[in-house]
């Protein structure tokens, strides 16, 4: 196995699921929660962002075939997904606080959007599907890629615990603050998650 090809891989995966930037992301979606709550919320969240992405690294291209999905649909549903987080995070959480109201601690954000598409999100699913394809014909390639998403998933997951200190250092404001830039950043994104999709079919 090339060590330039596994330090592309490592470089590529980071920069595709930016695990700091997915911690305001993840104060913002868990407001209200005790420290427990946020650990159990990150670890079910993880490991069901790794077997989403192990699967489709393992039989992404050939699932989406078989069922006759192309990789700009999924880009273009994964960024409609995350256009309604970020409506949720610029629009709802404001009016619950001006009606006197909380969020409710009970909802469950690990599986959308922190799982996916934040996490195993379309790009994160085409780079393991082009990873595995790109590893050569034998399972040395596949299980090395796999293996560089595992320590991927990890970092995510440890980065996600450190949210309790960063929160407390933003206090209050700072945090209704950095959702409401990350909801216009989300909102941004999704867009050219969809752009890139539209592209994708060669419409434009």
């Amino acid at each position: 196995m090339d060590s330039a090809f596994l330090i592309t891989a490592f470089a590529t995966l980071f920069v595709v699921i930016d695990p700091p930037g997915l911690v305001p992301l993840f104060i913002a979606l868990t407001q209200g929660m005790d420290a427990p709550h946020r650990r159990r919320l990150a670890q079910r969240a993880c490991i069901i962002a790794f077997i989403l992405l192990t699967l489709f690294g393992l039989a992404g291209e050939t699932l989406l075939g078989f069922i006759g999905i192309t990789m700009p649909a999924f880009r273009i549903a994964g960024g409609i997904l995350l256009f309604l987080t970020a409506l949720d995070m610029l629009f709802e959480r404001r009016t619950q606080r001006r009606e006197g109201q909380h969020a409710d601690p009970d909802h469950d954000p690990s599986v959308f959007p922190l799982a996916t598409p934040l996490i195993a999100g379309p790009g994160a699913i085409a780079t393991m599907i082009l990873l595995v394809g790109q590893s050569g014909d034998g399972w040395i390639g596949t299980l090395a890629v796999l293996g560089l998403l595992a320590v991927m998933i990890l970092a995510t997951f440890l980065f996600l615990l450190a949210s309790p200190p960063l929160e407390r250092l933003l206090g209050r404001t700072g945090t209704i603050v950095i959702t409401r830039l990350l909801g216009m950043l989300l909102a941004a994104l999704s867009v050219q998650f969809v752009i890139d999709g539209v592209r994708g079919t060669g419409l434009i």
